[in-house]
């Protein structure tokens, strides 16, 4: 596991697109935790489920138009890594959602930061807690 690398749950795209930073200070942290990947001063990564997640509550708050918009943003992000899923990654969530009774997409979450030997999740979900293999932390 490498301590340098961070995994960046949808939940830290969603608080800062739905939420204002002026009045949710999780919103705060999670803008000032994404410009530090924007100026290269974390090493980040998130999978494709990332942007299905972030996708599906947009629309569904927002509508398609601005969800499109949002879409785009996060594909772009500056300096943000989007890793792929195979079947061994599926297979691995289904064990890990066995052990720790977690949801299929946590469950696939943390199946990707295993299986990219990233030991540190950035989530405000404390379910992720739970996990043995790796750290959570909030932005």
């Amino acid at each position: 596991m490498r301590d340098d690398l961070f995994y960046i749950d949808s939940n830290i795209f969603l608080y800062l697109v739905i939420y204002d930073e002026s009045s949710v200070a999780e919103a705060k942290r999670a803008r000032d935790f994404l410009l530090k990947i924007a100026l290269r001063e974390i090493d980040a990564y998130t999978s494709t489920l990332t942007w299905g997640e972030v996708t599906w509550i947009i629309r569904r708050i927002f509508g398609v138009g601005f969800s499109i918009i949002e879409e785009k943003r996060l594909l772009s992000f500056p300096n943000l890594k989007f890793l792929g899923m195979r079947k061994t990654t599926i297979l691995k969530a289904q064990e890990v959602m066995e052990k720790y009774k977690l949801r299929p997409r946590d469950a696939i979450h943390v199946s990707v930061v295993l299986e990219n030997k990233i030991s540190t999740l950035v989530s405000f979900d404390r379910d992720f807690d739970l996990i043995s293999e790796i750290r959570r932390i909030k932005p």
